[in-house]
């Protein structure tokens, strides 16, 4: 299996072309993660005592910090408002899991949400306590304790103790050290790879890292909207399983991460290509495995244990 660690040559090679030959359940030739990002309600604000604003939504907004933004409020409130139930409706029409990456701090403004879509069969994983890039910390301490805030409110609100991690867009140094502190069984800050692997640190302790991917994020709808519409997100999504559909048929497993957002793609236009999509998965039956990240992840440790050590939530 292969070990990775963010530092030297080695690195940048992976499996190096070794792909491990693991099957996945039931035969299926791909791993389908479906990701809904929870962050309404984390974002900064003024209007809730922040010295600045988030700026990316619909438009960009043109109101300078400082200034209370309403309407990117709105923007954010629109996801858990009507979003959410558009999103929570469709996977519970069509019967398919999915991981929630909750943000702490959303969590405690709206826990009977966040409740809600564990008590319908969703995986309930940390998103950080505020949504905020973790490579901005630069004091471990602050950081480590951001993210127990983030667990304590996720425990508060009925959802349990979260078994994997993902923050908005990178980690910081420390970020994956406390993650095993904390006891955490994956970590999917990463964009490195199409399969699970493991991060072995100086002690020998192994952390299984379940790579996430942004090429098949609907929050690109909101980076100059490259998709257009609803239709040219769902081919690439279908061209994206397409191949690894073919990759998989030759015994080699993959994994597709679809990242979706509550006032993104739980806007009509946008829902239809996630309807459609999902619609295609059913059709595919066994040839996909549509799972949480956290069954992912146990899956794999099952099937391909690391040589040495351990990720600590498996001892």
């Amino acid at each position: 299996m292969a070990l990775s660690s963010p530092t030297g040559d080695s690195y940048l090679l992976g499996y190096a072309g070794n792909w491990p030959r693991v099957a996945w359940p039931n035969g299926a030739r791909v791993a389908v993660s479906l990701v809904v990002n929870y962050e309404e309600g984390a974002e900064f604000s003024a209007g809730s005592g922040d010295d600045h604003n988030d700026t990316c939504g619909e438009l960009q907004s043109s109101v300078p910090h400082g200034l209370r933004d309403i309407a990117m409020e709105q923007m954010f409130a629109y996801g858990t408002r009507a979003g959410y139930w558009r999103l929570l409706d469709l996977l519970t029409e069509h019967h398919l899991p999915a991981t929630f990456f909750f943000c702490g701090r959303a969590v405690e403004r709206t826990p009977q949400l966040a409740a809600l879509a564990v008590e319908r069969g969703h995986e309930a994983a940390c998103h950080g306590y505020r949504w905020t890039n973790q490579a901005l910390f630069t004091n471990e301490a602050e950081e480590e304790l951001s993210l127990r805030r983030a667990i304590n409110a996720l425990e508060s609100a009925g959802c349990g103790k979260p078994a994997g991690f993902y923050g908005r867009w990178g980690p910081s140094p420390a970020t994956r050290s406390i993650l095993r502190r904390l006891g955490f069984l994956y970590d999917s800050n990463a964009y490195d790879d199409d399969l699970p692997y493991y991060d072995i640190d100086e002690s020998g302790c192994a952390m299984l890292v379940i790579p996430y991917a942004l090429d098949t994020n609907d929050y690109k709808f909101f980076e100059g909207d490259p998709w257009g519409t609803g239709q040219a997100y769902l081919d690439y999504l279908r061209s994206s399983l397409t191949v690894l559909l073919a990759e998989g048929a030759r015994g080699y497993p993959r994994i597709l991460s679809v990242g979706l957002h509550l006032r993104i793609c739980g806007r009509p236009g946008r829902l239809w290509a996630l309807r459609e999509f999902l619609a295609h998965l059913n059709f595919l039956g066994d040839q996909v495995w549509v799972a949480r990240r956290v069954d992912i992840a146990r899956h794999w440790l099952a099937v391909a244990p690391p040589p040495a050590g351990a990720p600590r939530a498996a001892l």
